[in-house]
């Protein structure tokens, strides 16, 4: 089969990026042609389809009002995003198409070109941004849902988008015009989740019988558990935003006889050098950005991993990962995690933006070592025979197939 990916950045930017180029090489595996379309950028991986990518826009580096104008007529609707998909399907003439993230930079502009093609059309939901036009369903340190049910004007009222109401405003009509006016989404054969969380909050704005869980699969390293690990080492890795909950780790780790590393970047990055300063703690360390080839090492230093998010996690990365280097996990009881971290069998969970709580658990796994490893155990074998590539890649198929036959 020849298969069309489109994603919006074609690097390793984020967790839709590594599951983009993850689902890439296992289709190519199992004998298919793999076609890609995204976004010209200077880190992009080569591809002999980059020239058909559409030009870089990044609305957060636009400085003149021509530029700004030029990216909120992107976020709307890209008229080069069809130009070019259309060139490049009018070549390829793939058999299916399969979306990940194309907000923003490519828009659902696509979906009338692909529709137009007689494409099935297969899209994976990494996010909330069908339901939520900031993506996260997160405000002003909390959980916030006053967009569901199409209620877009909120993120207006409320400055969601880096607390400029132009932003926002601009937004709020990108979410109306896709979904309540030209109705874009409707144009997808099948979505896929990749947690049971996920489908649910998805319920309303989807039909049902076009959602699908599909769970991201551990594509990590070792079929072996490595080194035992560090009883004083905890590891956080990921990127350093408000809601990944990085306050609540490092008030939990006040006064810990505990070594945190704290590994990524991110808009967090700069109030938590100022926090460890005046607070005058010696037992974090933020290291920064380190590549995917030195993680697994640093990860098998640590007794487990924490993960203290205070939005709802979709299927995060971070504990297929841990999971995978037979590392458990402490973590927020929130979104699709307890799918995943499940108490007292593969890790421990606490209540989200609880220090006191989360504090408790990573003091009860240090004292009791031979129950973190237990726990990093059961979770390897549970990414192991639960959700492996093969087994993910038969889901696929199938999904593929439902998609094949809903064409007229």
């Amino acid at each position: 089969m020849k298969i069309l990916l489109i994603n919006k950045y074609f690097y390793g930017r984020g967790g839709a990026e590594c599951a983009f180029f993850e689902q890439s090489s296992l289709l190519e595996r199992n004998g298919h042609r793999v076609i890609h379309f995204s976004m010209q950028h200077p880190r992009n991986h080569p591809s002999p389809y980059a020239p058909y990518f559409v030009s870089r826009v990044e609305f957060e580096e636009t400085k003149s009002w021509r530029e700004k104008t030029k990216a909120a007529t992107r976020i709307l609707f890209s008229r080069e995003a069809q130009r070019k998909l259309t060139a490049l399907v009018k070549t390829e003439r793939p058999d299916l198409a399969h979306l990940h993230n194309i907000h923003h930079q490519i828009s659902p502009s696509i979906l009338p070109v692909l529709k137009h093609a007689r494409i099935p059309i297969v899209m994976t939901l990494h996010d909330y941004k069908i339901l939520c036009p900031v993506y996260t369903l997160y405000r002003d340190g909390a959980i916030c849902e006053e967009c569901l049910g199409g209620r877009f004007i909120r993120c207006l009222a409320h400055k969601c988008a880096k607390g400029s109401y132009l932003k926002s405003g601009l937004l709020s009509f990108e979410m109306y015009l896709h979904r309540e006016i030209l109705r874009s989404y409707e144009l997808v054969d099948c979505f896929t989740c990749p947690s049971h969380f996920l489908k649910r909050k998805m319920a309303g704005a989807i039909e049902n019988d076009k959602l699908f869980v599909v769970p991201n699969f551990a594509a990590g390293p070792a079929p072996h558990s490595g080194p035992s690990g560090d009883e004083k080492t905890i590891v956080y890795f990921g990127r350093l935003s408000p809601e990944k909950g990085l306050r609540t780790l490092l008030q939990a780790l006040r006064g810990l006889d505990a070594r945190c590393w704290i590994i990524g970047e991110g808009p967090e990055r700069l109030p938590l050098e100022q926090y460890l300063r005046r607070e005058a703690m010696e037992n974090v360390t933020l290291m920064g950005y380190k590549p995917p080839e030195e993680l697994p090492a640093l990860i098998q230093q640590a007794l487990f991993t924490v993960l203290p998010s205070e939005w709802h996690e979709n299927r995060p990365r971070s504990v297929l990962e841990s999971f995978s280097l037979a590392r458990t996990v402490v973590a927020s009881r929130i979104g699709g995690i307890p799918e995943l971290v499940k108490d007292q069998e593969t890790g421990l969970t606490f209540e989200a933006g609880n220090a006191i709580d989360l504090r408790e658990k990573m003091q009860s796994l240090m004292k009791n070592p031979p129950l973190a490893r237990a726990l990093g155990r059961n979770a390897q074998r549970f990414v192991q025979e639960d959700w492996t590539p093969e087994i993910y890649y038969r889901a696929l198929m199938e999904i593929y197939t439902i998609a094949r036959e809903r064409q007229p």
